[in-house]
């Protein structure tokens, strides 16, 4: 059935046409023909990476298979959600071990990605919690792991759906007391000391600080560092304790339309961070607080992303090695002078990770809202520039507009990676809006054909003239 269909950013937005299995064979089925599909979970990404001219949606594909309460190992298929995940592990004293700032997401499309959270410097990326999974590739349906088929294993951690359709994942879980979090939040004046705090907090297990990237001067990119833990019985209030392990409530405001442009401008932007800012009217504040809260503020309103208007946003989000902070600071006080800013503006640091194309690497993540209006791109190509100065690159699962050499360039594992997206994508089957633009899975035979190789870049003379 054709459809128009866009991701969390509502851009781009295309027609296409989707198909959808609720078994494996039926899945087997759709792939016979010759036609190009790229699988789509709950279209929670936020750029082109799972659009395309024929999509697989992979939500009715959404048994759990297995739930061993005594070990904390989770299988499913990949269609399951995060949150239908946590209503059945939570009661049990089992949660997530890694989750991005969505429970909204498919296992598959977290795979995909292979999401990070506030712990990555504690507990690495999902991919590093897989044991097993089995993807659906030209070649047949291969089960993998760090041991099995490690190149596919590696390659579909973050390929973006590349290597084949993910059916099915077993994962391991992360044990808990209770269903809260202890938190603390702490109120930095600059950006010098949000980093200063980051250090001396590294031993937390959570950690994210929002940012207002519209100040400057003594205040430039003051910001609310946000630590948790999992609160332990002896922690909860009386009322807490009576059911410690308890679900949130399901109810949820909504965002009806898409909201006027006109909404989102620099005094409405700087007006939010102020009084984000000003919330919290104590340099420190402590509480014990459920986790939907604090790992998924968002989920409590339904459709927030319309509240960027008709024409929809892109999250433009980028990592830089630790000891490039100057970067940061550079790209901030860009994003400060255009007068840009966004409402989310949120930091975290990651760990040690060196997979063949996950996302993460050691170092601070900056991630950003920008609403699509006109000279966006021209900028945030500007931002890329100094993101590839600085040895950074930018999350693929957000990305709606990098260019070809900017991936290329910043992602050191990048050519073999392709190299085996070529081996168990061979007829180029599995391709993205996403894939094609930045000529992942781009066809020999196509005008300004990239040769790629470790060291460069090349473009053919017929795209240079």
């Amino acid at each position: 059935m054709e459809k128009r269909l866009a991701n969390w950013g509502n851009y781009p937005v295309i027609a296409s046409e989707e198909s959808s299995f609720s078994r494996e064979d039926q899945l087997q089925d759709l792939l016979q023909t010759s036609t190009p599909v790229i699988a789509r979970g709950n279209g929670r990404c936020y750029g082109d990476a799972s659009l395309g001219a024929h999509s697989i949606s992979t939500l009715k594909y959404d048994k759990v298979l297995s739930f061993d309460t005594a070990n904390g190992l989770f299988e499913c298929q990949a269609g399951v959600t995060l949150d239908q995940v946590l209503d059945i592990i939570v009661p049990k004293g089992w949660f997530l071990p890694v989750t991005p700032g969505t429970k909204f997401i498919t296992v598959g499309g977290a795979v995909a990605s292979d999401v990070h959270g506030k712990n990555h410097h504690v507990d690495g990326a999902f991919s590093s919690q897989i044991t097993s999974m089995d993807v659906l590739t030209s070649q047949g349906l291969i089960t993998c792991s760090p041991a099995l088929e490690p190149d596919l294993f590696w390659a579909t951690c973050g390929g973006m759906g590349l290597t084949g359709i993910i059916t099915r994942v077993q994962f391991r879980l992360k044990k808990v007391e209770t269903s809260f979090i202890k938190q603390k939040q702490i109120k930095a004046r600059n950006l010098d000391e949000v980093l200063r705090l980051f250090e001396e907090n590294k031993h937390y297990t959570y950690s994210v600080a929002w940012i207002d990237c519209l100040q400057k001067g003594a205040s430039f990119a003051r910001s609310i560092l946000i630590l948790g833990e999992h609160a332990t019985r002896e922690e909860l209030s009386a009322q807490q304790a009576k059911d410690p392990l308890q679900l949130p409530s399901k109810k949820k405001l909504t965002i009806p339309f898409n909201l006027p442009s006109f909404v989102l401008n620099t005094f409405t932007v700087k007006a939010f961070n102020w009084l984000y800012y000003a919330k919290n009217t104590k340099r420190e504040i402590n509480n014990v607080v459920s986790y939907e809260p604090f790992f998924y503020p968002l989920d409590a309103f339904l459709h927030w992303n319309r509240g960027y208007g008709k024409a929809g946003f892109v999250q433009y989000q980028f990592v830089l090695p630790m000891d490039q902070q100057q970067g940061l600071v550079e790209i901030l006080q860009r994003i400060s002078s255009k007068g840009w800013g966004s409402f989310l503006a949120v930091l975290k640091v990651f760990g040690r990770q060196d997979n063949l194309i996950s996302f993460p690497m050691e170092g601070y993540t900056l991630a950003l809202d920008f609403p699509v209006r006109k000279g966006l791109f021209a900028f945030l190509d500007e931002l890329d520039e100094l993101v590839l100065q600085y040895g950074g690159r930018l999350y693929l699962s957000k990305d709606a507009r990098m260019k070809q050499e900017v991936f290329w360039h910043s992602y050191p594992h990048v050519q073999r990676f392709a190299e085996i997206v070529q081996q168990y994508n061979s007829d180029g089957r599995f391709r993205s809006l996403q894939s094609d633009r930045l000529r992942i899975t781009a066809p020999a035979s196509a005008p300004g054909e990239l040769i790629m190789n470790n060291e460069e870049l090349i473009i053919k003379d017929a795209m240079l003239k």
